[in-house]
């Protein structure tokens, strides 16, 4: 009997990781076997560097020696400056007390659907999703139902709204929604979300929401926030956000939760006994990132330089054959179809992406990686978050694997 392998069962065991990383992974012990340049259209993360004025203010934060613990919800400058964006740019009403700051976006939603969902809970998960909504579901115990997002190549991906209410049952606990949306790129239209609120209200269900793309807009009257659209949002959204693409701060590991004070405080405790608090330095420099308008040139320049990409990733993909795709609106990816590409090449997604990946050097992600259903076997995600040069390369060399 090994203890350490016996007793681990049941959810944790079962879980899945996310392919971005495992595809990373591949990636890196392809370069050191094969020696050959990798160009990848997988992880999620801008490719510039955190901007400076942000990581001067964490460097004053270690002259200082601010290195020590801090409030678990944060620090009260954090809480505030969090509380003031969200007023500025969503007229949303957010006291800093109604803020706890996280050890990620990740860790937010974390805290969100560990403090509500309990065994046998459903919790409504639009299809394709970003992994760990039905991961960190079933780790409670919940049931993620999977309601498939409608997708046209002129219109792109939309809220099935007839479907998810129709897929609410006595056990549906909350709805799950990412507006930009990571696959998709899509933005929802104002009148989708509202919609969506409107059942959730109607069926006294929560709304866990993740704006994390917030900012990655490219049709500016598509988007309205959550906090804007819902004055009411206390009674039963829970909001995560955070720092790690706007401000270019991934691996500072920074975001945050906001809900009623009610929610908050028992909230903070579950936080106080799995992180115990954020990282000191990382708040000073979230702190500079909100307040400074330098931090805002910064992020608004590489939003611009987002949607060059965007566009640029667009046009080289419809010069090849058996794809269907759409120019999103949102986020830094595309998730196109390549069902033709699939049936001419006799492969199934996860086989292409591995092929591409061996012989041609090109890393994408199979739609498998964010969909448990029919529909990730048809897509690709690319994330657009790299130089334009290097997506020519990458789609050219994409193009050349499918005619071969």
């Amino acid at each position: 009997m090994n203890p350490i392998n016996d007793y681990l069962k049941g959810t944790v065991k079962e879980l899945q990781g996310e392919k971005a990383f495992t595809y990373l992974a591949k990636a890196r012990e392809i370069t050191e076997r094969k020696g050959i340049k990798i160009i990848s259209f997988g992880i999620g993360q801008p490719d510039l560097p955190t901007f400076d004025n942000i990581i001067n203010a964490a460097k004053r934060a270690l002259d200082e020696k601010f290195t020590g613990y801090t409030e678990t919800e944060g620090i009260k400058e954090l809480r505030e400056a969090i509380a003031d964006y969200l007023n500025y740019r969503y007229h949303a009403g957010v006291r800093p007390d109604e803020v706890i700051v996280t050890t990620g976006t990740k860790t937010a939603i974390f805290l969100a659907i560990a403090a509500y969902v309990r065994p046998g809970d459903e919790v409504i998960i639009p299809d394709p999703t970003y992994p760990a909504y039905p991961e960190l579901t079933k780790l409670f115990g919940g049931k993620p139902i999977y309601v498939a997002m409608k997708f046209d190549p002129e219109d792109g991906f939309r809220l099935d709204l007839e479907a998810i209410e129709n897929s609410i049952t006595p056990r549906t606990k909350a709805i799950v929604i990412n507006n930009p949306h990571n696959p998709t790129g899509a933005v929802f239209r104002p009148e989708e979300v509202t919609k969506l609120l409107e059942i959730a209200k109607d069926y006294k269900l929560l709304v866990v929401v993740d704006e994390i793309y917030d900012n990655f807009v490219y049709e500016s009257s598509t988007f309205r926030g959550i906090l804007e659209l819902e004055p009411e949002w206390r009674n039963y959204v829970l909001y995560t956000n955070g720092f790690s693409k706007t401000f270019s701060m991934t691996g500072w590991r920074l975001g945050y939760l906001v809900a009623s004070r009610e929610v908050i405080d028992p909230i903070r405790k579950l936080a106080a006994n799995t992180y115990s608090c954020p990282p000191s330095i990382a708040q000073r420099a979230g702190v500079e990132a909100l307040r400074s308008e330098a931090s805002w040139r910064s992020s608004r320049a590489m939003i611009e330089l987002f949607r060059r990409r965007r566009d640029v990733m667009y046009e080289e993909l419809r010069k090849i054959p058996g794809i269907d795709v759409w120019r999103s609106t949102g986020a830094f990816y595309m998730y196109p179809r390549v069902r033709k590409i699939l049936d001419g090449l006799g492969m199934n997604v996860d086989q292409f992406a591995d092929w591409l990946l061996e012989n041609y050097g090109v890393v994408v992600l199979p739609g498998t990686a964010f969909s448990e259903t029919n529909m990730g076997r048809d897509y690709v995600r690319l994330s657009f978050a790299l130089d334009e040069e290097l997506i020519k390369e990458g789609i050219d060399r994409l193009r050349k694997a499918v005619e071969k």
